[in-house]
């Protein structure tokens, strides 16, 4: 498959059922929220945020309040991430709901932000999506003032874990049996320190790569 531009929003409740559909294509054993009502529980608590991926297959009609709201949010949380996306994209998608292709959530408690999940529908996987998606979580985190982001991963799951890895994070023990479709045992993983100058250097270094990496792949497009 080609490569495609893609956009980076909030989720809203209108997302839900596509979502559900990534859900259960990324993990069958062990689906997240499956029912509607769950999914949109939970994106409506005050401490989860979850974030989507778009690709361009949009309308360009006019925006809504709510479309000019997650264009603010963009811009204050997501700095210049969808400057790595062609205009007309950036249009389509925020005054359309598009075709959601990742999705990511966490939750902060006290100053952690700990991970739900980072999933990317298989046949848009290896593009890139799930390390933009992972990026806007950091950065999302690093607004709200979290001081640290942690997560589990499957142990077989070597891709995932070298991307986090690449990101700082690092290994702080298991948890023995810890998803119930299989019994596998999960990587805890966390990061240092993410407001300190260290870490934000090599973020922002990683980001930058990312973000020219998805300019010239954009470029190509149009």
């Amino acid at each position: 498959m080609p490569e495609v531009a893609y956009l980076i929003r909030p989720m809203v409740d209108e997302d839900i059922p596509q979502v559900t559909e990534i859900d259960r294509e990324a993990f069958p054993g062990d689906s997240l929220f499956r029912p509607y009502t769950s999914y949109k529980q939970e994106i409506h608590n005050s401490l989860a945020h979850y974030i989507v991926a778009c690709i361009e297959k949009g309308t360009g009609s006019k925006p809504s309040q709510k479309d000019r709201q997650k264009k603010s949010w963009l811009k204050r949380l997501l700095g210049h991430h969808h400057l790595a996306i062609s205009t007309s994209a950036v249009r389509n998608n925020l005054y359309s709901k598009g075709y959601i292709v990742g999705f990511a959530g966490f939750w902060t408690m006290l100053n952690e932000a700990h991970i739900i999940a980072i999933a990317v529908r298989n046949n848009y996987r290896r593009m890139g999506i799930g390390e933009g998606l992972l990026i806007s979580v950091i950065e999302v985190a690093t607004q709200l003032h979290a001081n640290v982001i942690a997560l589990e991963v499957r142990a077989s799951n070597m891709v995932a874990q070298a991307l986090y890895k690449k990101y700082g994070f690092r290994v702080l023990g298991r948890r023995p049996r810890y998803y119930s479709d299989n019994g596998e045992d999960a990587v805890l993983m966390s990061t240092d320190t993410i407001t300190l100058a260290p870490f934000q250097a090599h973020f922002q270094r990683l980001k930058e790569a990312h973000h020219s990496q998805r300019r010239e792949k954009s470029s190509q497009l149009n």
